[in-house]
C-alpha cells in the first residue's frame, strides 16, 4: 500500500509542476492538481497538508528529474578532459534542461513565489546550494580544466540562455545556441587554471 501512496504522491507532485508551468503559482490549487492528474476531487489535499507543502514538494521533485541517468554519467566519465568535452557536456546540459520545459517553467515559477514564502525560499535555497555544491564536487573530481569559479558562472550564464531558449525560443536559433554554449566554456574555462 505505500508504494502505491508513494506512485500517486509522485503523479500528484508531477501534476503540480504542470499545472506551475501552465497556470503560474497563483494557479496552483488542489482542485487544478487533482484535474491535472486525473484524480478525484480531494485527492491531492488528502496527501498535501497545505499548498505550500505541494509548493516545495514541487520544487524538490523537478531537481529530481532533471538528474541526468546512469548512462549519461557513465559516458560523462570516460569522456576526454578538455575544453571540446567541456563543451559537450554543457551543450548536454542545456539539452536534458530544455527539454523538461514544463519543470524548468515550473521552478522559476516556485522562485518567484520564493521572494514572498520564505519557507519555500529556504527550501529552494538549500536545493539549489546542493545542486551547487555536486556540481563542483563533480568538477574538480573530473579532471575537466577550470576552476570552481568557472563552474559558477558557466551555471550562472547557461541558466539564462535556458530561460531564453524555453520562454523566447525564436530569440537564439539552435546553432546560435550552440555557439553561445561554445564560447561560454572558451571564454570562461582556461586551460592555465
Amino acid at each position: 500500500m505505500a508504494r502505491r501512496n508513494d506512485q500517486r504522491r509522485a503523479a500528484l507532485v508531477d501534476a503540480a509542476i504542470e499545472v506551475l508551468a501552465r497556470e503560474g503559482a497563483r494557479g496552483l490549487t488542489f482542485r487544478a492538481v487533482d484535474g491535472e492528474a486525473g484524480v478525484p476531487a480531494g485527492t491531492a489535499s488528502n496527501y498535501f497538508a497545505g499548498r505550500d507543502q505541494l509548493l516545495t514538494q514541487a520544487g524538490a521533485r523537478v531537481y529530481e528529474r532533471l538528474q541526468p541517468d546512469e548512462a549519461t554519467i557513465a559516458r560523462q566519465r570516460a569522456a576526454g578532459r578538455d575544453r571540446e568535452t567541456y563543451t559537450e557536456l554543457m551543450r548536454e546540459l542545456v539539452g536534458r534542461v530544455a527539454s523538461f520545459r514544463t519543470g524548468y517553467l515550473a521552478l522559476l515559477e516556485l522562485r518567484l513565489e520564493a521572494t514572498r514564502r520564505p519557507e519555500l525560499r529556504e527550501v529552494l535555497t538549500e536545493r539549489v546550494r546542493a545542486d551547487l555544491d555536486a556540481n563542483l564536487a563533480y568538477h574538480a573530481a573530473s579532471g575537466l580544466p577550470g576552476d570552481a569559479m568557472a563552474v559558477k558562472l558557466l551555471i550562472a550564464t547557461l541558466n539564462w540562455l535556458i530561460v531564453e531558449q524555453l520562454t523566447l525560443p525564436d530569440v537564439f536559433s539552435e546553432a546560435e545556441r550552440d555557439e553561445l554554449v561554445r564560447a561560454a566554456v572558451n571564454r570562461i574555462v582556461t586551460e592555465e587554471e
